[in-house]
């Protein structure tokens, strides 16, 4: 049986090897159309009321995945795919956008910041996912709430919140956690305290994570050699050495740990609430796995080091939420962000070891408002944005300790963005059955960037400048025939205003291209056409599914260039292309996903999720477009009853072929499993959870993950996921 059949078979048949969801997960969107979304008009919302695709993961749901980052309780969730090229990574992928494509909410706060870049990012990691409350996955463009990069779509992650007390006294809990797994010997150590009043309420947590070398499975791999830890690259007296790795399964310098910290303080009064929010994330350095692997065609290590500072992250905000006569309900959040990541890196047997470092400075305000004017619903509002990127370098000699002067990533005079927009939003209930939806948002962004020492490139400009407008829009009807039935159909536009990364960096990409600035480039664009069915047709069956198709014009792509008349450079010893990144490309996208649920014998529910992509750029003869996944998803059989949860799941990815690969992109043929023209085999793996109330402060829970060590990696990975994996997990509520 082929795997694009059997992955069927799994989503229809598979009630035996599946895994349903508890009543307030993934599924319940699908199970009751009344259930509330947070985020996507920015205040709670009927989902039954909106045209776009959502998908609400609950805080219970979350704790039962129990999984030690969000990048892998993401992938867990069957309805997102990622991509890892680290053990400290995670990469998200929806509709087949990636990266700066797709935008991060963290409690209403976008984290997408002037650097982040268009391959693979690993920012997904600084969110906590025991602290995470409620993730909504806002599915296709979503611009008019959330402005540039939601093209594919948005992630909005809401942390805990504190309560207040329902009684005169003052109220406090505590919770603790410890997880630990065998596959990566894991080790996670959780605590957060709370404590309030009627009219305060303070949230403390702190979280710990240590994690060594990622172990992959040893079974099912039919490509000799592929993935296999051969070697590793010691300093022995002075000179780099490559000896042999004594486990190839074991994917040695994966390791790494993280910490997080998150304070919350809220208020009440007669007129308004309003919450301070700290959030502090930081970790060890992280080995870029991926380049550690790499080997010249003499078959020596082309790097000694390759890896990234400590991942930091600060947010700090306050948000008011009020009523008002006029404006109607209100809610103010303004927030400072402050953001540091380096790359570090050394060739082998090179004395030189490089430092970039950069750090991001974020400041933003949004104003929301709704007014009620039944039958009509008018939301609208303002948000300014502003970013400051410094970026430093140096050279480092291992032997000597002197350091020396080095290129930066970015302009070293610093780099500035502003970005001022105001949107509207409008729900129509036109009669019980009828609603229509429309939205509006005109942005402006302007770029600037200033080049102080031009010892290393003597560019003929002392600055970059760049600025856009863009107006972006979206409509859509829902039909309710019934309160078992919603038919929804939607077009809308995204845009992604090009960002530092895009616009003014200065650097040699590692595969032989050196990139130069290009001040001209505009705003990608997407228009997106979207058909969805909810259905509940039985008190025990649910069903959800969506069609989309997606023109992409406008699409930020590298082309060759030159420098200084030259369309080669000697760069760091090398002889690199010249490239730039320009407006080139036209593609389009289309796919679907489905979901069903169906509840049996009072304690069992079966729960399945099936996703499809296809993409390609427009040319002569269609060529692939990077960053699409194969088919994916999950299938799965929970059994609860009383104060005991047991269930069974499959995650499955499809094949894809060297026929769908994109080789001058981010597909990364190189670390798969067919290194010239690339190829990604199908995978299905087997897990097992459990959980067990002993009483009602202490609940255990225990998983076996990958069942059958299967060896596998998600698709542009460039390290392999976990074998066989024990996660025992204790958690006390007091």
């Amino acid at each position: 049986m082929s795997f694009k059949f059997r992955g069927v078979f799994i989503f229809l048949l598979m009630p035996v090897l599946s895994y349903a969801q508890e009543a307030d997960s993934v599924s319940s969107l699908i199970k009751n159309l009344d259930d509330i979304t947070l985020s996507a008009t920015r205040f709670p919302e009927k989902s039954k009321y909106l045209s776009q695709a959502i998908v609400s993961i609950s805080e219970k749901k979350i704790a039962a995945l129990n999984q030690p980052t969000t990048a892998e309780l993401l992938q867990h969730t069957g309805n997102v795919s990622v991509q890892k090229s680290q053990g400290g990574g995670g990469s998200p992928v929806i509709r087949g956008f990636e990266a700066n494509k797709i935008l991060i909410v963290v409690d209403g706060v976008r984290m997408n910041n002037a650097i982040f870049r268009g391959g693979h990012l690993q920012n997904v990691i600084t969110i906590d996912p025991e602290m995470v409350e409620r993730i909504e996955i806002l599915y296709g463009p979503s611009s008019v709430m959330y402005g540039s990069d939601a093209l594919g779509g948005v992630l909005h992650f809401s942390t805990k919140k504190p309560a207040f007390s329902n009684d005169r006294h003052t109220q406090f809990h505590a919770q603790f956690l410890t997880r630990l797994s065998t596959a990566f010997d894991e080790k996670t150590q959780h605590v957060q305290f709370s404590a309030a009043t009627r009219k305060f309420a303070s949230l403390t947590s702190f979280t710990f994570s240590d994690f060594s070398d990622i172990r992959q499975g040893k079974n099912g791999n039919k490509f000799s050699g592929w993935g296999l830890r051969n070697f590793t690259v010691e300093n022995i007296n002075g000179k780099d050495s490559m000896v042999p790795n004594g486990n190839p399964l074991l994917q040695t310098r994966s390791g790494y740990n993280q910490y997080s910290i998150l304070q919350k303080f809220l208020f009440h009064s007669r007129k308004s609430e309003q919450q301070l929010n700290f959030q502090y994330s930081s970790s060890s350095n992280i080995n870029r796995y991926d380049r550690l692997t790499e080997t010249n065609n003499s078959g020596n290590a082309k790097s000694a080091e390759w890896y990234y500072g400590p991942q930091q992250r600060l947010l700090i905000s306050w948000n008011v939420h009020f009523q008002h006569s006029v404006l109607g309900q209100g809610n103010i959040n303004t927030a400072y962000q402050f953001v540091e990541e380096s790359r570090n890196n050394r060739n082998f047997r090179s004395s030189k070891l490089n430092h970039r470092i950069e750090q991001v400075k974020i400041g933003s305000l949004n104003a929301d408002f709704k007014k009620d004017f039944q039958p009509l619903e008018l939301g609208y509002g303002l948000e300014l944005i502003y970013n400051h990127v410094q970026s430093r370098a140096y050279a480092e000699n291992i032997l000597t300790k002197v350091q020396s002067d080095l290129d930066t990533r970015y302009p070293d005079g610093g780099s500035n963005t502003q970005n001022y927009a105001a949107y509207a939003s409008a729900i129509y209930k036109i009669n019980p059955k009828w609603i229509a939806q429309a939205g509006l948002r005109y942005t402006t962004n302007k770029l600037e960037s200033s080049l102080s020492n031009k010892s290393f490139f003597p560019l003929p400009y002392s600055s970059i400048d760049q600025s856009s407008k863009v107006l972006t829009s979206s409509a859509g009807i829902v039909y309710l025939p019934n309160e078992k039935w919603k038919l929804s159909a939607q077009v809308s536009t995204g845009f992604r205003t090009p960002n530092v990364d895009d616009l003014a960096k200065i650097f040699e990409s590692g595969n032989g291209n050196f990139i130069v600035p290009n001040a001209e480039l505009k705003p990608e664009r997407t228009l997106n056409y979207e058909l969805g069915i909810n259905a509940r047709p039985a008190k025990n069956i649910s069903f959800r599914a969506n069609g989309w198709y997606t023109d992409y014009t406008n699409v930020l792509t590298t082309d060759r260039s030159t420098y200084q008349g030259s369309s080669t450079i000697l760069y760091d010893g090398v002889q690199s292309n010249v490239i730039t990144t320009v407006n080139k490309n036209k593609a389009f996208l289309y796919g679907y996903s489905l979901d069903v649920n169906i509840s049996f014998l009072q304690h069992f529910e079966i729960q399945s999720a099936y996703n499809y992509t296809y993409g390609r750029i427009k040319e002569q003869t269609n060529y692939p477009l990077d960053h699409i996944p194969p088919a994916f998803g999950k299938t799965g059989l929970e059994m609860k009853k009383g104060n005991f949860v047991f269930a069974l799941y499959v995650l499955y990815n499809s094949k894809k072929d060297s026929s769908d690969y994109n080789l001058r992109g981010e597909d990364n043929q190189l670390y798969s499993a067919d290194v010239v023209k690339g190829f990604s085999p199908a995978w299905i793996i087997y897990n097992f959870r459990s959980a067990f109330k002993i009483s009602e402060h202490l609940n255990v829970q225990f998983s076996l993950e990958n069942i059958t060590d299967r060896f596998y990696r998600t698709f542009s990975s460039g390290i392999s996921a976990a074998g066989r994996n024990a996660v025992f997990a204790l958690r006390w509520n007091l």
